[in-house]
This record gives C-alpha cells, sequence and structure tokens, in this order.
C-alpha cells in the first residue's frame, strides 16, 4: 500500500496524523481556556464530555492518531538512518537553513510524550477512567474527580509548574517545525507560501502554548493564595493576587519566544 511502502506515504500520514492532533490541541486549549472565566461552565464541560459514548469515541480516535504518529515518527527515523548508514556518525556543523527543531524533532516528541503521559495520569486517570469503570464495569470503589477538584489537585504540587513549563517549550519546538512541515508535505511549499505557513506555523504555536501556559500558571497561583481544599470559587476570588503573577509569567515567555524566533 502506498502509505505504508512509501517513503512519500508515510510522511503524509505523519503529515495528516498531526494536523489532527494540532486541530485537537487547539480544542483542548480553548476548552482549559473556559477554566479562567468560570469554573462552573469548565465543570459543564467536562460533565458533557465525560464517559459518554461520543466522548469516548473521540478519546479512541484521538488515541490512535497519537499512536499513529509516534509510530510512523520512528519508521522514517529508522527508514532515514538506514539511508544515510555511517554517515550520520560523521561531525558535521548544522547548515544554516537547518532549523535546531527540525534536526530534533525525535527528541522533542519523546518529551512531549512523557509530558503527556503525565498529564493523562493526573487528569484522565482521574476523572474519565473511573467513570468508564463505574458506568461500564459497575465498579464503584473508585473515586471520579469533577473539572474543578482534578485542576486543584494537579496544581497544588510544586513541581508541576516547571514539569509543565518545560512540556510546553518542548511542545512549542514541536509545533513550530511540525505545522510548516506538514504543510510542506502536503504540497504547499513554493516560495511565496513557505515564510507565510512558517510564519503561521510560530503563531499557532505561541498561541496554543501560552494559552495552555496561562492557565497552568493561574492556578498553581490560585493554590498559592488559597487553602488547598478551598473550591473554585474561592480561588477565584484571588484573581487580583494571581493575574500580576500570570501577567509576569506570560510576559516573560513572550520575550523569551521572540529571542528564538529572532
Amino acid at each position: 500500500m502506498w502509505l505504508t511502502k512509501s517513503s512519500v506515504g508515510r510522511k503524509v500520514v505523519m503529515s495528516l496524523t498531526g494536523l489532527f492532533l494540532i486541530l485537537f490541541l487547539t480544542f483542548h486549549v480553548l476548552m482549559n481556556a473556559v477554566a479562567l472565566v468560570s469554573m462552573d461552565a469548565y465543570e459543564a464541560i467536562c460533565h458533557f464530555l465525560g464517559a459518554n459514548w461520543y466522548a469516548l469515541a473521540g478519546t479512541a480516535v484521538i488515541a490512535a492518531g497519537v499512536v499513529l504518529h509516534i509510530v510512523y515518527a520512528l519508521w522514517l527515523t529508522i527508514q532515514n538512518r538506514k539511508a544515510r548508514g555511517n554517515d550520520r556518525y560523521a561531525v558535521n556543523s548544522r547548515p544554516k537553513s537547518v532549523e535546531w527543531a527540525s534536526q530534533n524533532m525525535l527528541v522533542l516528541g519523546f518529551a512531549v510524550l512523557v509530558f503527556m503521559l503525565m498529564h493523562l495520569v493526573q487528569f484522565w486517570a482521574e476523572m474519565q477512567l473511573p467513570e468508564i469503570q463505574e458506568r461500564y464495569l459497575g465498579d464503584y470503589s473508585v473515586e471520579v474527580l469533577g473539572g474543578k477538584e482534578a485542576i486543584f489537585a494537579a496544581f497544588s504540587c510544586v513541581w508541576t509548574l516547571p514539569i509543565y513549563l518545560a512540556g510546553f517549550a518542548a511542545l512549542w519546538f514541536h509545533l513550530t517545525h511540525g505545522v510548516w512541515s506538514a504543510l510542506h508535505t502536503m504540497g504547499w511549499n513554493n516560495n511565496t507560501w513557505m515564510p507565510r505557513v512558517k510564519c503561521i506555523s510560530n503563531i499557532v504555536a505561541t498561541l496554543v502554548v501560552l494559552m495552555f501556559a496561562a492557565v497552568v500558571v493561574f492556578y498553581f497561583a490560585a493554590n498559592l493564595c488559597c487553602p488547598p481544599e478551598c473550591c473554585a470559587e474561592h480561588a477565584h476570588t484571588c484573581v487580583e493576587a494571581v493575574a500580576p503573577v500570570v501577567a509576569d509569567t506570560v510576559q516573560a515567555v513572550i520575550d523569551t519566544v521572540a529571542v528564538v524566533v529572532e
């Protein structure tokens, strides 16, 4: 089959699964951003998704996309290394036209994968998984966390913030190269469109990562100014204390991104 036997076909699968996962990330970050405006609305979204059949079907499709993306990434990497043979051990300076992210996509992808697994343990394993056990397996011994309980529990730990920010940094580099590379593979590779595509890739990656980071920093700071047992409504009374922390952090991330892009 062309999609498996051809190098171009495998790149097409990588591109399509990557673009699909970017759409999911966009939905995910918009859903998370709701928690900055109204925790009740965020809780309602979490309840709506839950363990309903459409949510489970969506989860299965997303999981399949992730698995396909990883398998084809490893496949293409092995294929490229075999093609290069012993030349891959030669010490060469990186050409100016080759971006750092381009040469380290596998490492960045692995970092994102580790980060994703930790995120799943903190949220999916505490929310949807126990609900599946209750609804379909009849196991009522498990505790199902709501959206606000899960988000406060996850970001009450001191180590959570640096790990999440490091994960977002890896995601940013992976996305900045991945978006334009996928579109390049799909045919948007002429001299007119490539500069625009690269610019769009940087903008999309930056917006997605900044929105993710804003939610994490906000609720980490909310945990600092509110006791762990306080509810989300009480946490939102800390907005005046939390907002400067979020603003300073977002500005620092923007400055860092600007330096990297230059």
